[in-house]
């Protein structure tokens, strides 16, 4: 991502020029996961068009390179980093280029579906274990002389939870087949995916610090953990506005 915040071929505006067999660089990108400890980064650059998929192009540029600069930026999940990467005046030989230039947005746009597959299955892990750490407590948690999850409203909870994470299991083992596969509706699949497991897992999180209770908020608890990596992975790869919005335009409503 670049400071426009916008996802999407229209959002690679990190200048690539050519220029006597060589390519010189110059943008920045957000929210690079753990780009300072890389050894090389894979930087997105327009290499010509007018802002759509024509004119992206891949290159590969080593992290030691003179005018790359990594700084690591605040974060709600301080257990993934992330990072500003600025590429100021970066000399790229012929051969850092990936593929054809211009031709970079589709093999990119494949990458970035497959990834975003990956982070749902993660994210049903954390809900899935939230679920059980919450269910768990329930059990032994004791309130006016009765374990808590012994009480209608906490089983309630407690169900949708699970309808949550279930679903999101069930959507994300779909959209993994279809990208595997190379199926016409996988990139479909993808976006119905990260749509759906972007707020489950958020809801999940945030019922188990609920059912929790005091406990749930402090910070010697692992909830706040689960809840911070909901809260981060529901924007990474677009969150879930922008995937219902995908899904519109690739069934052409």
């Amino acid at each position: 991502m670049e400071p426009s915040a916008t996802l999407g071929p229209q959002g690679v505006t990190l200048q690539a020029t050519p220029g006597g067999g060589r390519f010189t660089l110059s943008g920045t990108k957000l929210f690079v996961q753990d780009a300072h400890t890389a050894d090389a980064v894979v930087v997105a650059a327009r290499t010509g068009g007018t802002g759509g998929e024509d004119g992206v192009s891949l290159f590969l540029v080593p992290r030691d390179t003179r005018g790359l600069e990594v700084k690591l930026l605040p974060t709600m999940d301080q257990t993934r980093k992330l990072c500003e990467v600025t590429l100021t005046s970066v000399t790229a030989g012929g051969d850092a280029l990936l593929g054809a230039a211009g031709a970079g947005w589709k093999p990119l746009a494949r990458v970035l579906d497959r990834a975003t597959v990956a982070l749902c299955a993660e994210m049903c892990g954390g809900a899935q274990k939230v679920l059980e750490m919450t269910v768990e407590y329930a059990k032994i948690r004791q309130a006016f002389g009765r374990p808590i999850g012994s009480y209608q409203g906490v089983k309630h909870r407690a169900a949708d939870m699970l309808v949550d994470v279930e679903n999101s299991k069930s959507i994300t083992y779909y959209a993994a087949w279809a990208m595997d596969e190379g199926a016409a509706e996988g990139p479909l699949a993808v976006s119905m995916a990260k749509a759906y497991v972007s707020d489950a897992y958020r809801r999940v999180a945030a019922a188990g610090i609920q059912l929790h209770g005091g406990i749930g908020f402090t910070w010697e608890h692992d909830l706040h953990l689960y809840f911070k990596r909901a809260k981060g992975s529901e924007f990474t790869f677009g969150d879930a506005t922008y995937h219902r919005e995908r899904v519109a335009q690739l069934v052409n409503l």
